[in-house]
């Protein structure tokens, strides 16, 4: 079997990846999505730690593994994610509309 790249499904919006950042955050967090903003800090807005950070990482590849074969989240790029808009601005730059 020819090894994929990509799954056969349509290309992810930039909201599609909004929503799918604050669902998984809000349920780590366990907090309303409605109360997650793209400007929001992981850290400082939203006091998430490591552990939920890597909670989130793991949850999105998870998700896009569907979308996306081999869909990660390198370790080094990890430490640029320090707002929502990164998280999301990163999964769409990979999987979305035009990537």
């Amino acid at each position: 079997m020819p090894a994929e790249t990509h799954m056969n499904s349509a290309p992810m919006t930039r909201d599609d990846a909004v929503a799918l950042v604050r669902d998984r955050l809000a349920d780590i967090l366990e907090i309303e999505p409605d109360q997650i903003n793209e400007g929001d800090s992981f850290a400082d807005d939203l006091e998430a730690d490591s552990l939920a950070l890597i909670e989130l990482v793991e949850a999105i590849e998870e998700e896009l593994s569907d979308r996306t074969v081999g869909f990660r989240i390198e370790d080094e790029d990890l430490q640029d994610l320090r707002l929502v808009r990164d998280a999301v601005d990163y999964i769409h730059s990979r999987v979305g509309e035009g990537s």
